[in-house]
């Protein structure tokens, strides 16, 4: 018998339309508590990450394993601890949610941070050795001014990609435990039980209105901002248009906001700590650093041995047996089947489309709102028309189920290659056409290894992001009527239903080993020939 989940009532949704605006304010207030969030850990977990070989052993490989946990999968634990640190209080549920969204963008930005960060170009870093700038005035002066225009597109990315895990963040259910926040996953989920189509399509007017606002207001001026770090830019070159971004530089009053921050960064960065110049280890510490990466290995290692050790005993307890294991790890192959196949499909779509939208900066300006959107569609929306097609024409779920995993993902990869070609130096784009480089030979010698490195990132984020989503792709319904297809995340999203520990541990450490194997195999290889071979010397 399953210990049942703490429990609590559900707050009551009105679907009324003047509930909208108040529940659209909600989502957003949280939505940018999780942005926030994520910079934070951006900063620190991307940076110890490319500045240190021992860190960076175990936050990439975890955040590999993050990325990918769906987020039915956080909820389920997270839920209870939350609750459990503030008991008959609405935070505990509120910093749940954040928390659920989060996991829904940090991934994407640490990753473009850290890609960033291990492509800087080596002439820029020997510039900045000539100036005898240290390790604080190199990250800030060289190094995160280049991984900015990444940055920002990637935010941008996670903050319109989270709308697709509102539902489930705000809109709880896990075993016993069931909550609405108010907001408009909530709202949406509502409607969807309630069958009520009116209702639904003014959930997505209002995702509209939002994403526009917060396009014009918010991400329009950072990307008119942040095209003053864009390397190798000539006069021809049409920058970035933002009717707020030109208000606020006329305004003296954040005008001279900006002066005052300029001139205490500015202290920050004048401080000279005492410069090292590289010299040779001695064999004495040579072999002390030798030592001290064996014993940090020796300390990964078991960990990563006690920790299956406690699984064994906890899924004995369970009364999980190998036959058990032997068919969740069938429907993990079957899920990373979809997943890759999916992510190939999207790459021969969208990055020859992302390349010509990010050679035409008019076009970026049209595209970037209404792909903002785009990636914002949540794909419960769709879960009516997909259940009800399914179901007349008698289709196989298996196959007609599977896009929907790549639904809110695969905008990852379009808005990582816009980026890409948004930075590439536009002195190679006029030497290729200068020597008349054309056709095959352009996009083999020119562009597609410039925007190789953001592809890495955003077709890593794509994949991980589709396992994320296969938690709601694999099983949907609308009203009574249910859908399942075979599948890793239809195994969780069960288990998480029925309030199974013992399952839904075993469904996400299952996906943890096909990420980590996954990785290991493809992503991590195409990262390292991206920082080696095709950064922008």
């Amino acid at each position: 018998m399953h210990q049942p989940l703490i429990k609590l009532e559900a707050t009551p949704i009105t679907l009324l339309p003047s509930n909208l605006p108040k529940y659209a304010l909600y989502t957003t207030l949280r939505m940018f508590a999780a942005i926030l969030l994520s910079l934070f850990c951006t900063f620190t977990l991307a940076t110890l990450a490319a500045k240190s070989k021992r860190a960076e052993k175990v936050i990439i490989p975890a955040l590999d394993i993050l990325q990918s946990v769906p987020v039915l999968g956080f909820l389920t634990f997270t839920v209870t601890f939350f609750m459990g640190l503030f008991p008959g209080n609405q935070a505990g549920v509120e910093i749940a949610a954040i928390f659920a969204i989060f996991t829904a963008q940090a991934w994407n930005m640490i990753f473009s941070f850290y890609q960033s960060l291990r492509t800087v170009p080596k002439n820029l870093r020997e510039a900045s050795a000539q100036f005898c700038q240290n390790g604080w005035q190199r990250f800030w002066r060289l190094e995160v001014p280049f991984a900015i225009p990444g940055l920002v597109w990637n935010t941008m990315m996670s903050m319109s990609g989270s709308w697709f895990f509102v539902v489930a963040s705000e809109a709880i259910s896990v075993g016993n435990t069931k909550i609405s926040l108010p907001g408009i996953g909530s709202w949406l989920s509502t409607a969807i039980n309630d069958k009520n189509l009116t209702a639904v399509g003014l959930a997505v007017l209002t995702m509209a209105i939002v994403i526009l606002l917060y396009d014009q207001f918010i991400f329009r001026p950072i990307v008119a901002w942040s095209d003053k770090f864009n390397m190798g830019q000539t006069a021809s070159q049409k920058k970035p248009e933002s009717w707020v971004y030109d208000i606020m530089n006329r305004a003296n009053i954040l005008g001279f906001i900006g002066r005052f921050f300029d001139v205490f960064s500015n202290m920050l960065l004048s401080i000279k700590w005492p410069y090292k110049h590289n010299q040779p280890l001695s064999p004495v510490e040579t072999y002390s650093n030798k030592l001290i990466d064996s014993l940090w290995l020796a300390l990964l290692w078991g960990l990563l041995i006690g920790s299956i050790l406690f699984l064994i005993d906890y899924f004995r307890a369970g009364g999980i047996t190998i036959h058990t294991i032997s068919h969740v790890f069938i429907l993990g192959s079957i899920t990373l089947f979809r997943v890759l196949l999916l992510v190939i499909i999207a790459s021969l779509i969208w990055v020859p489309i992302g390349v010509y939208v990010g050679l035409r900066p008019k076009l970026v300006a049209l595209v970037q709102p209404i792909a903002q959107f785009l990636a914002a569609f949540p794909a419960n929306i769709l879960f009516p028309f997909i259940v009800i097609t399914i179901v007349y024409y008698k289709l196989n779920p298996d196959i007609w189920l599977s896009p929907l995993i790549i639904l809110g993902t695969q905008w990852y990869i379009f808005f990582n290659v816009i980026a890409g070609v948004c930075v590439f130096p536009n002195d190679l784009k006029e030497a290729a056409t200068i020597y008349n480089v054309r056709s095959y030979v352009w996009w083999r010698k020119v562009i597609l290894p410039g925007i190789f490195p953001y592809y890495v990132t955003g077709a890593l984020t794509a994949a991980g992001g589709s396992w994320n989503a296969s938690i709601i792709a694999e099983v949907v319904s609308w009203g009574q009527t249910k859908l399942e297809a075979h599948g890793l995340g239809a195994y969780i999203a069960n288990a998480t239903t029925t309030g199974n520990m013992h399952q839904v541990l075993l469904g996400v450490a299952m996906m943890s080993l096909f990420i980590i194997v996954l990785n290991h195999l493809i992503w991590r290889p195409m990262y390292l020939y991206a920082a080696r071979l095709t950064g922008l010397e």
